[in-house]
């Protein structure tokens, strides 16, 4: 069987005969042995592999450079190396497969992200990447874990969808059509009804319209799974295909959503703490590596890992969206004109206001909720004063919004009304007012994109490096 380097760094020191394989990290020849760098991606550590020229052959460790993959056998014993208290006498080195030096990315030198982004399909390999990769995929379980032990069901909503949950009209369209030849109706539109699924479809920009079904018959449910927008944006906050979690929950009024939303954050931030702290550390040390060069109002409001701790250990601070209006009109930034955009009451909070509220003013994470209902979206719950609707968004530091969420209105009257006027098709959606008609009942739920999530706890500054292969406008490559 296979020992991986995270288990043989583990194992008490005995000399014993070991089996270890990976890819070369580092390698140099000191004239009668040859040190090699080994890494399997079991962990962000390395084991050393001391390969002496009495025992290997000297013209096949001279064929071993960075990028190769190596089966090692010898025996684990204590090293004298500095920075390690174990390595591996090779007695016996198989390779399978070797790496030109002249070619291959990642020769052990600093490389910008933007080059290790250029070649992703190697970069899991890289210590920062395998540090971020190995953290998403805590995040995940983690994610899974906390809904699981706290009643909730796992749903899988539809990739192809024939509804604009968010009313965007952004979305890839799915069709089977000929593109060359694409069938036309009486007035030259496109016949859809000719099409696989006799309609226009798209892919999904969220699961949450049919998660609300399943909550009304299951009660806890949640989906976890990806969603698309076709949003022409080459920024370092957006993505065309990106992963959601989204619970919905009967019988949740807006405090319960927001109850639901601290603990779960604070649930799956604890668990990398707790589970990553060798893969957390080399991501503290690059952010502060990166940080030496940015002027001061670019960098970090603290480091990685005091910006997690400060998340988990305080209570988040409740306040409405009018409070926090108030707060930023009352502001010396505000009035020194420190805000690039305009504070009024109505507008959609920009980050640079939700990061104020979180890191000057309350110094802690914030939830805002009751916001202005001509910018939310048609499902919200609308509250009784018929301006606001009982929204929540959920603000972390570094970030501004991290959750989205809200009571959802369970009224058909007004949820129906609602729809007529922003222009959200009744008759499409027939299934969804159906549940308003059907036993209607107080429900709520959220949204949390997850590469943002993951973007927090690994400090990565774009969105396109927390996510294995990023789709964008132009980027499709791998």
């Amino acid at each position: 069987m296979k020992q991986t380097i995270k288990d043989l760094l583990q194992v008490p020191i005995a000399n014993q005969e070991v089996s270890v394989k990976g890819w070369v990290r580092n390698e140099r020849d000191s004239g009668e042995v040859a040190f090699i760098v080994l890494n399997d991606g079991s962990t962000p550590k390395t084991l050393q592999i001391v390969a002496d020229f009495n025992k290997i052959p000297k013209e096949q460790i001279a064929a071993i450079k960075v990028g190769a993959c190596l089966h090692v056998q010898g025996k684990l014993v204590a090293s004298a190396g500095k920075g390690q208290d174990r390595e591996v006498q090779a007695e016996k080195i198989e390779i399978y497969g070797l790496a030109d030096p002249n070619s291959y990315p990642f020769q052990p030198k600093k490389h910008s992200l933007e080059f290790v982004r250029e070649n992703a399909h190697l970069r899991s390999r890289t210590a920062t990447f395998g540090a971020v990769f190995r953290v998403r995929h805590a995040l995940a379980y983690a994610v899974h874990k906390y809904f699981n032990d706290n009643g909730f069901y796992y749903v899988h909503t539809p990739i192809i969808t024939a509804s604009d949950a968010e009313g965007a009209g952004e979305m890839f369209k799915v069709t089977t059509f000929d593109l060359q030849n694409v069938p036309k109706n009486e007035k030259n539109e496109v016949n859809f009804k000719e099409d696989f699924f006799g309609r226009a479809t798209h892919l999904t920009v969220s699961g949450q319209l049919e998660a609300e079904l399943m909550a009304l018959g299951l009660g806890k449910v949640y989906t976890f799974g990806p969603t698309f927008r076709a949003e022409n944006s080459n920024t370092t906050r957006h993505l065309a295909e990106f992963w959601m979690i989204e619970p919905e929950m009967a019988f949740y009024e807006l405090e319960d959503n927001m109850n639901l939303a601290e603990d779960f954050v604070k649930f799956v931030i604890k668990y990398a703490l707790a589970n990553c702290s060798d893969d957390l550390d080399i991501l503290e040390k690059r952010l502060l590596e990166e940080e030496k060069n940015k002027k001061q109002e670019e960098k970090s409001p603290m480091p990685l890992l005091e910006k997690l701790k400060f998340v988990v250990e305080n209570n988040f601070e409740r306040l409405t969206y009018t409070e926090a209006i108030d707060i930023l009109l009352g502001s010396n930034y505000h009035k020194k004109k420190k805000f690039a955009y305009e504070v009024k009451w109505g507008i959609d909070l920009q980050s640079e206001h939700e990061r104020y509220l979180v890191e000057k003013h309350f110094q802690k994470p914030v939830i805002l909720t009751n916001y202005p209902k001509d910018i939310k979206a048609f499902y919200m719950k609308q509250n009784d004063d018929g301006k606001t609707v009982r929204a929540m968004d959920v603000l972390f530091p570094g970030i501004g919004e991290v959750i989205g969420g809200s009571q959802r209105e369970e009224n058909y009257d007004k949820l129906k009304t609602r729809m007529e006027q922003m222009g959200v098709p009744t008759n499409e959606l027939w299934w969804y007012l159906d549940t308003r008609r059907f036993g209607t009942a107080p429900h709520s739920g959220f949204g949390l994109g997850f590469e943002r999530l993951v973007q927090f706890v690994t400090g990565m500054s774009n969105i396109r490096d927390v996510i294995p292969f990023p789709r964008f406008p132009k980027g499709a490559e791998f």
